[in-house]
């Protein structure tokens, strides 16, 4: 399946406003001194740090065996945004949808064994970490794609009106970063990829997800099936509600885009009460699926690093969470794709490079998948 050309049935919806462009270099931030996507993985490897007794070598060891990073800095050069000095942090969170290996039998794509970035969310976390804006963008969005190299050293050329998930597809972790820096204009000071088996796993080590549907969902190429009402989601019905988007709303990605800000908000809602911290057993199951599952950068790729990581990370509950889209309209010459709205974008990248809230005006008009409210905690 060509992540360009990959059509979905027609999505109604207004035209758009302000095409795709390349976003020229921009201001560039001063130096700095110094997250939440699929925040699961934060949590647990938060609490390796509790894991103490005569087996932690051998379970550090271990566990850290299991990362893998990626060298996102060497790959990129200087040629980048600055660092921000106040406080505050930028992590590109990528859930991988490659079909082959343990995915392949999860369904919803084509098998050929590659693998693109089927959700993409920029968390901004605040100075203080109590607080985190999440900016999905949608996989969707017919960008400007920059040239780039891939951490093994092969050279992409840059690529006009390109669908956003081509940039990983194409180059890999580091062509994803530089497309949204490109975009932005904000350094990702950090990145974290999960794969789709890995967090179908992470979710049943978890004990499944408790979750409320307003409407009944059937989506066959998701293989999600609900009715309306309230259910304990396993990590299957966990990965096909992230996933679909022709059960419930207008079949947009945007309306997963709301499925799945609505589903982490549950997630990480229902950690916190689990007790994972004071059970062991579950601890250790969750932090080995969680080391085998994430793929990191360079500067959090060991145990040590993410757990102290994540462990800053605690303080930010649901209620701290404001989580939107990136301002987009439906393309008038193909209502599969959508196209940036900039200026409103461009009010999300100078909020959170001053590390300020987001302004309603940046998202009041955008299009939407007509998905919202259809799930919520319980």
């Amino acid at each position: 399946m060509s992540a360009e050309s990959t059509p979905d049935p027609g999505i109604p919806g207004n035209a758009g406003t302000n095409g795709a462009r390349h976003r020229g270099k921009g201001k560039r931030r001063k130096p700095q001194r110094r997250r939440k996507g699929l925040m699961i993985t934060a949590w647990t490897a938060a609490g390796i740090v509790v894991l103490g007794g005569a087996g932690a070598g051998y379970l550090y060891f271990t566990l850290n065996g299991n990362l893998k990073s990626v060298d996102i800095d060497q790959a990129l050069g200087t040629d980048r945004p600055k660092k921000a000095d106040n406080g505050s942090e930028n992590i590109l969170v990528l859930g991988s949808d490659t079909r082959s290996g343990g995915n392949k039998k999860l369904g919803g794509g084509t098998d050929d064994g590659s693998a693109r970035s089927d959700t993409a969310m920029i968390v901004h976390v605040y100075k203080g970490h109590k607080k985190a804006s999440v900016v999905s963008i949608p996989r969707d969005t017919l960008i400007d794609r920059p040239s780039c190299t891939d951490t093994k050293g092969n050279e992409h050329p840059a690529a006009h009106s390109a669908m956003f998930n081509s940039a990983y597809s194409t180059g890999g972790a580091a062509c994803a970063v530089k497309t949204v820096e490109s975009i932005t204009d904000l350094r990702m000071d950090h990145y974290l990829e999960v794969d789709f088996a890995g967090f179908q796993k992470l979710i049943d080590d978890l004990g499944g997800v408790e979750i409320t549907t307003t409407k009944s969902i059937d989506d066959p190429d998701s293989h999600l099936k609900l009715k309306a009402g309230t259910h304990t989601l396993d990590g299957r019905q966990a990965l096909g509600l992230v996933r679909t988007r022709h059960g419930v709303g207008d079949g947009s990605d945007l309306g997963r885009i709301q499925l799945q800000q609505a589903f982490i908000k549950a997630l990480v809602n229902q950690i916190k009460d689990v007790g994972v911290f004071s059970n062991p057993k579950k601890l250790l199951d969750l932090a080995e699926t969680a080391t085998k599952t994430v793929t990191a950068d360079s500067d959090l790729g060991s145990v040590n690093k993410l757990a102290s990581f994540a462990n800053g990370l605690k303080g930010i509950s649901p209620s701290n969470m404001h989580m939107i889209t990136m301002p987009v309209a439906y393309d008038p010459a193909d209502p599969n794709r959508v196209l940036l709205q900039k200026k409103k974008a461009d009010q999300i990248w100078k909020a959170l490079e001053n590390d300020k809230p987001i302004p309603k005006s940046a998202t009041s008009g955008s299009a939407t998948g007509e998905a919202k409210g259809v799930v919520s905690a319980p």
